[in-house]
């Protein structure tokens, strides 16, 4: 739920961002904010297969589902710490910023995404007991149903608060988890039954 409240604000508060605080032009040719609902999408289709030659390449050495977990938490909450950087340069006197700054953006929600959400469906699917296994997949949208409301609720702060300080504080509850996360990856594979 965590990793989806942030990386499902690319419909609200990015694309505010987009709107409002970036120069939505590559040399001198400009485009509509909207365009950069595209940009996750692009990146998906060009880096899945990167990250499915990457696990396989890995071998005995791919990380565990659960490393990958604080990865893709990590990864969504870098995401904020760049776009802090551009929301401190846009400020109320400041020009907008580089379209750059959201493509980085992307490209880090991008690298949490396909290091959690196929891992997520997959795990669920292995632990699940077979007889509830769609019950515990329902759960498992549930979950992002949940962090699309909170995402929703951290959105409606876009105005309310000073830009850096929101992405600062989304940066250091998502990428603080998966920290966390991480010190706990070897307790979480014992309980997993050893499933990797």
């Amino acid at each position: 739920s965590l990793f989806w409240s942030a990386f499902e604000q690319a419909g609200s508060t990015l694309n505010l961002f987009a709107d409002r605080l970036t120069d939505n032009s590559i040399f001198g040719l400009s485009f509509p904010s909207s365009w950069f609902q595209s940009v996750n999408s692009l990146f998906i289709i060009s880096l899945a297969p990167v990250f499915a030659a990457l696990w396989i390449k890995l071998g005995k050495r791919e990380p565990s589902s659960p490393a990958k977990f604080a990865y893709g938490l990590v990864f969504v909450g870098l995401g904020y710490l760049i776009l802090a950087g551009g929301a401190f340069l846009s400020g109320p006197q400041a020009a907008r910023v580089s379209p750059m700054w959201l493509v980085v953006v992307y490209l880090l929600h991008t690298f949490g995404e396909l290091s959690l959400s196929p891992v997520g469906l997959s795990t669920v699917t292995k632990l699940a007991p077979q007889r509830i296994a769609g019950q515990m997949m329902g759960i498992w949208f549930l979950a992002i149903s949940v962090g699309n409301f909170l995402g929703g609720q951290v959105a409606g702060l876009f105005e309310q608060m000073p830009l850096p300080t929101l992405f600062m504080s989304v940066f250091a509850t998502t990428a603080g988890a998966g920290v966390i996360l991480a010190f706990l990856v070897k307790p979480i594979r014992k309980l997993m039954g050893g499933v990797h």
